[in-house]
């Protein structure tokens, strides 16, 4: 499972959840725009309520999270590096499950290690721009002064 997709013939991914990188990414790099913690915080792996849970619906409980606290996902980017899967002929799709769940566009790009390091395991690096809604705005220069 890699961005809400499934990858048939593929070896899974061992992890408390569904072992979704690419999901758990682009979680950790909206709670950390928004300032709210980690996957880790939010999702503990001690919490058997999380065992094989549904990454994308982790994705989407963040966002409500983040609407709750003022902010909305303006984008995300997640770079995705592995020799296996192959990860362009479901990219599109990808794209459009997490896009849905996070409230926001969220980009897919796969590299591959090309000898680098070890073909095993699959790394994910996201970044998300997050928005501050219109009190969350108020807020912020309020407190901040001009920004």
């Amino acid at each position: 499972m890699l961005g809400g997709v499934r990858f048939p013939g593929e070896q899974p991914l061992a992890g408390h959840s569904d072992a979704d990188v690419v999901a758990h990414a682009v979680i950790d790099a909206m709670l950390s725009a928004a300032g709210l913690g980690d996957i880790g915080t939010h999702f503990p792996d001690s919490d058997e309520c999380w065992r094989d849970g549904d990454s994308v619906e982790m994705l989407a409980q963040v966002a409500a999270l983040l609407a709750d606290d003022g902010w909305r996902l303006a984008n995300a980017d997640c770079t995705v590096i592995c020799d296996r899967p192959m990860i362009a002929p479901h990219r599109e799709q990808m794209q459009e499950r997490l896009s849905v769940a996070a409230g926001g566009p969220v980009t897919v790009c796969g590299k591959r290690t090309e000898g680098l390091g070890t073909t095993d395991g699959i790394v994910a690096h996201a970044v998300a721009l997050v928005i501050a809604d219109g009190e969350k705005l108020s807020t912020l220069v309020g407190e901040g002064g001009d920004r």
